[in-house]
């Protein structure tokens, strides 16, 4: 354990600043502070020492410099060791054991000003300096770096005194480390939006602060390089949810990436609408009919650019994300009048080849799935052979449902999603909500074709589908009751193939 004896204090928020300084004094703790956080302990009557009566200098420059001094990060920084204190008394710098700081509140002037030099203001370097310093040292020096931690260091100092452990320290320290990291990636945001460099692409975007989580309460940031899929071209900041959804899409459509324009409709991660028409106005025609409830407020995607024709029609519903590989120069001017509305040029369909997942205080990692299955893939398992429409069909049906939650169906006719299930406790419910959601949607199921991403266990979904007019069905195989599948179906003239390699999403 060790003991508080000095603490620095300089916050921009004091809101429940007070309790905190009440019980330092009351521990007999020396504080040290400057400007507003200074005259907020006066006002409590409690003792304070002025940073400028420590350094001889007085707050500079607007304010810009008050704690960069040799005698505020000397008693910082130095370790409790013979030669560091020789220097400390020599120079007559005190040890500082508790560094209290709050940044300038950055992210939100960006939020409610454009005038760059009150943003540029709110970039706080001193502040910056002291938390990094005090984390530095953690294993001497207690660090706050935000108003956040006001509550833990309270808690500390009621259950135990001025004493601090160095666990205590070291999760304090990590929590100034990602303080600075989340503060330094806004200001760099800030910095780079609107430039351009010729020959220079930005490659690093460490933790980029997100609007919020899957909810308003989550805090969430992106470690990555968005870039590098895409450029965005209109709208608000890509939110959590936004992103996720955003992979799914384009990794659904990397399944169609070369082929004629495909259309697909994504709602909360699933596909609601998938097509591949002549042209481009079609195949979204086409995939909104797939769901056209379901398509508001969803995240759109195409193969080929958008014209303005195609802008023009998919301007009559609400929408999150528009993502394509061009945008013709009137589809672009129309569609950017809506100043929130997200539009992005895509310029990579590969995802990450390693995906991680947090869980169980770990991670866990796996290889992304990376098998389409296409005609070679087919082994056909029943007397009847699909035919050539039913094998296109059944590709596309494959690469449907292999990008739905499990359990998941997908049911396809004329290169068209008619209908899903996905997230299903059992296989046979998967298969009556996608043929539910066919029926509702007003599509005929004669001659389509049914997609599983994993074996059936029992006939009794194949039966369903064929009630329905399913005439062919793709799946993996692999039940040991694969043989009463095969048999219903050489019993209604329906066609099977297998093709090897399951596809659970979860």
């Amino acid at each position: 354990m060790k003991r508080i004896n000095n603490a620095l204090i300089s916050v921009f928020h004091k809101d429940g600043l007070g309790p905190i300084v009440e019980k330092l004094h009351d521990l007999g703790v020396t504080m040290y502070s400057t400007g507003g956080t200074q005259r907020f302990i006066q006002d409590l009557d409690l003792p304070v020492t002025a940073v400028e009566s420590l350094t001889a200098y007085p707050s500079i420059l607007d304010g810009r410099v008050k704690t960069l001094h040799p005698k505020v990060f000397g008693g910082i920084l130095a370790r409790r060791e013979a030669g560091h204190l020789s220097e400390l008394a020599q120079f007559e710098i005190p040890l500082f054991d508790l560094v209290i700081v709050d940044l300038y509140p950055f992210e939100k002037t960006v939020e409610s000003s454009e005038e760059e030099d009150e943003i540029i203001e709110k970039i706080d370097i001193g502040g910056i300096a002291l938390i990094r310093a005090a984390a530095k040292n953690y294993k001497d020096v207690v660090v706050v770096p935000s108003m956040e931690d006001y509550d833990y260091l309270l808690e500390i100092v009621d259950n135990e005194g001025a004493e601090t452990s160095l666990d205590q320290r070291r999760h304090l320290a990590a929590r100034a480390f990602a303080v600075s990291s989340h503060y330094d990636t806004a200001i760099f945001n800030w910095m780079k939006r609107g430039t351009e460099v010729s020959g220079w692409r930005w490659s690093y975007s460490p933790g980029t602060p997100l609007r919020y989580g899957e909810n308003p309460h989550q805090s969430a940031e992106f470690y990555g390089d968005l870039e590098a899929s895409f450029t965005q071209l209109n709208g608000k900041a890509l939110s959590y949810n936004n992103l996720v959804d955003i992979d799914a899409a384009i990794n659904l459509m990397s399944e169609f990436k070369d082929a004629s324009p495909a259309f697909v409709v994504m709602k909360h991660t699933n596909a609601c609408g998938v097509a591949i028409r002549p042209t481009v106005l079609e195949a979204w025609k086409a995939a909104l009919a797939g769901d056209p409830v379901s398509a508001f407020g969803g995240i759109l995607i195409s193969n080929h650019p958008i014209d303005l024709a195609t802008a023009q029609e998919i301007d009559k519903i609400f929408y999150e994300v528009l993502i394509a590989p061009g945008f013709d120069d009137d589809a672009l001017d129309f569609l950017s009048k809506k100043s929130k509305r997200i539009l992005l040029r895509l310029k990579d369909y590969s995802g990450n080849r390693r995906l991680a997942k947090a869980l169980l205080k770990g991670t866990i990692v796996q290889d992304a799935d990376g098998v389409s299955d296409g005609r070679e893939d087919f082994k056909v398992v029943t007397k009847k052979s699909p035919s050539d429409r039913e094998v296109e069909d059944m590709i596309f049906a494959n690469a449907c449902v292999k990008h739905l939650k499990s359990n998941a169906i997908a049911l396809i006719k004329d290169q068209q999603l008619l209908g899903m299930g996905c997230g299903q406790t059992s296989r046979v419910d998967a298969c009556r909500q996608a043929i539910d959601k066919a029926s509702r949607m007003g599509f005929d199921l004669q001659g389509a074709v049914m997609a599983s991403d994993a074996f059936f266990p029992f006939p009794d979904s194949i039966e369903l589908a064929h009630q329905t007019g399913i005439t062919a069905v793709v799946q993996p195989g692999g039940s040991i009751k694969d043989g009463l599948s095969i048999d219903y179906c050489d019993n209604n003239q329906l066609a099977m193939v297998f093709t090897g390699h399951r596809h659970f999403k979860h």
